[in-house]
């Protein structure tokens, strides 16, 4: 039976839902609102974070240059949330296939789409305040997002629907939809001597800001001015004044948009839809209406403190991942151990099996899963399997989320400023209560993010360390023991030797006889060749135990290392000659060199290095005295 069919009189679909942050108090509710409704119709969720991870705001980051197709090979359709990506994001998903249900806009590919109904609620609140007698009512929000727009638009309407012209220095574009965008409001408020006596705000999180920072600076509000804000989060109804505001019902706005979204996967040829929700103004204290108290109950009193407790766990959840994550490197992070510290019931990670520039403009790119982590300690056996962006997170983890309690699949970039590393995806709870981008995922994904990073800086400090040391110890040329590393070498032969009567070692002092000759009539590209084909017949003929060393030019030293037998260190240099004397082929001319060695063995009256040295020297230049000139071409 195929995923799509019904099973039972419930469907078993699986939506994506893109938004700038996975969770927080608009996003993460409108998810919760798309997972319940889809829970209780069979069907699940994952929600794909497009922002990078660690971003400080939707509004300050802009649309995301997000591109990557995930699970589209899994999912039956995409919800968009505002700002999520960009148009042609959602042109290629419908080109692909799949459905789409855009939030908060209208105007994206042609695309159906699910709208509060900003502009109701919002001409309710200019009513509200014409009534309280206010006639010079601003406006404060940013007005790039599509919805602030439209609450600008229904504050017009409501303006002229009683008789009164909208203004245009009454008009306060915010630099965000935040607090300090409200702070920034607040401040030329006071700079341009409060010119209106009551403002409507785009945001709630915009009105919080400006009614803080007019209190600081010794407003009385309502008096002073009437406040109204929009969204009804929940911070609104605790200030003094509480806030009055427009509600805009989140959870219904998911579940509408999952209603479009199952719908359209039914009708595939259906028309493009547009979908209102209604919004409604909330009365309290910021209109100047009289002041109404806060709901008391036993009920709402543990409501609170369940909220308390929730945010003080997460507070700690936060803190012990920062330690594990950045605090110590001793387990590596791509293991995923670490979400053991969180709510998490599963996770894996996959990291882009190609260059992160690349893979940027691949359609689908690749990724290998490199850590899975699961708290019922079952199997992972996609650890170590490629799979292509659009089928990840593997099948497995979605098994784990319980949709009916909220459970649902969470992917995040895992990403900084130096490199794209690639998806972290995680099981969990919505958070829903908490700022957009305070969420767990966001923070999970910049903390691995950041261990990575340092994982990668020490590796690679590790390895330019190795590196200089190599080099410092070995020639450039053959990549033979340098002085430096042959008088380690040696000395440790000779403390053996002090310590172990019996241990016995041999210093052969090697000098190409013709090298001269080659250089000069064939040029120092040819010697260089020579020498590296003289390093290669060295190293065939000893024991690993042995060290061959260039002492420079055409100068080796072989050290033998316990040496049982006397006679030993002369058959070795009888050897060497005869291997090394044999022609040599360089750019197609044959060559010929001979070679003299001085052999010195610790038994000779001392095992002392530098004496060692230079008794083999001397019997070199014995040997080499006594040899006719060689080498020819």
């Amino acid at each position: 039976m195929r995923r799509d069919e019904v099973r039972d009189g419930m469907r078993d679909r699986l939506f994506a839902v893109l938004s700038p942050f996975v969770g927080g108090d608009y996003y993460g509710a409108i998810i919760a609102g798309v997972n319940a409704a889809a829970a209780a119709h069979g069907d699940r969720v994952m929600a794909v974070q497009t922002l990078d991870p660690g971003s400080h705001s939707a509004d300050g980051s802009g649309v995301p240059d997000f591109r990557r197709p995930v699970a589209w090979q899994r999912v039956a359709g995409l919800i968009i949330l505002p700002g999520a990506v960009d148009e042609d994001y959602a042109i290629a998903a419908r080109r692909a296939g799949k459905p789409v249900v855009t939030v908060g806009c209208d105007d994206v590919g042609d695309c159906s789409s699910v709208l509060a109904d900003n502009r109701s609620g919002v001409r309710e609140a200019v009513a509200h305040l014409v009534a309280h007698g206010h006639e010079r009512i601003a406006f404060a929000g940013n007005l790039d997002p599509f919805d602030v727009r439209e609450r600008h638009e229904g504050y017009r309407e409501g303006l002229i629907e009683h008789g009164i012209a909208p203004r245009a220095d009454l008009l306060f574009a915010a630099p965000d939809n935040h607090e300090e965008g409200g702070e920034e409001v607040a401040d030329r408020l006071l700079a341009a001597g409060m010119p209106a006596t009551a403002i409507v705000l785009g945001t709630d999180r915009n009105a919080i800001g400006l009614m803080r920072r007019l209190a600081s600076a010794g407003c009385h509000l309502p008096n002073e001015l009437a406040v109204v804000g929009f969204d009804d989060i929940a911070d609104g109804m605790y200030l003094h004044p509480s806030l009055s505001t427009v509600r805009q019902p989140l959870d219904r706005i998911g579940a509408a948009a999952y209603g479009l979204i199952a719908d359209l996967v039914d009708s595939p040829d259906a028309p493009p839809e547009v979908r209102h929700v209604p919004t409604v103004f909330v009365q309290r204290d910021s209109c100047g209406c009289p002041s109404s108290g806060l709901p008391v109950s036993e009920e709402h009193t543990r409501a609170l403190f369940a909220d308390v407790v929730y945010l003080q766990t997460t507070l700690n959840i936060q803190y012990e991942l920062g330690k594990e994550l950045l605090g110590s490197h001793a387990r590596a992070p791509r293991t995923l151990l670490w979400l053991r510290r969180t709510p998490a019931v599963g996770g894996c990670l996959g990291l882009w099996a190609s260059e992160p520039d690349e893979a940027h403009f691949r359609p689908d790119p690749a990724m290998e899963i490199v850590g899975e982590f699961r708290t019922d300690g079952a199997p992972t056996p996609s650890v170590g399997t490629t799979v292509p962006v659009s089928r990840f997170p593997p099948p497995a983890l979605f098994a784990l989320a319980d949709a009916t309690v909220g459970d649902v699949v969470f992917v995040v970039p895992v990403k900084t400023e130096y490199r794209d590393w690639g998806l972290l995806a995680a099981v969990g709870r919505i958070q829903a209560s908490t700022p957009p981008g305070r969420e767990m995922m966001n923070q999970s994904g910049a903390l691995l993010a950041a261990a990575l990073d340092h994982d990668a800086m020490v590796h690679a400090l590790h390895a330019t360390q190795e590196s200089l040391r190599n080099a410092a110890l070995h020639d450039h040329l053959t990549g033979l023991p340098n002085r430096v590393l042959l008088a380690d070498r040696m000395r440790q032969a000779a403390l053996r030797a002090a310590r172990q009567p019996d241990h016995r070692f041999a210093v052969l002092l090697l000098d190409l006889d013709g090298f001269k000759g080659v250089n000069d009539s064939l040029g120092h590209a040819a010697g260089d060749q020579l020498l590296v084909q003289v390093t290669r017949r060295l190293t065939g003929l000893l024991r690993e135990s042995d060290t061959v060393a260039r002492l420079g030019g055409d100068e080796f030293v072989v050290l033998l290392n316990g040496v049982t037998d006397p006679d030993a260190p002369q058959l070795v240099s009888r050897t060497i000659r005869s291997a090394l004397v044999a022609p040599y082929v360089i750019d197609g001319n044959t060559v010929e060199i001979g070679v003299s060695i001085g052999v010195a063995l610790s038994t000779d009256g001392s095992s002392d290095p530098d004496h060692l040295l230079r008794v083999a020297d001397a019997e070199m230049y014995r040997v080499k005295s006594a040899r006719p000139a060689i080498g020819r071409l």
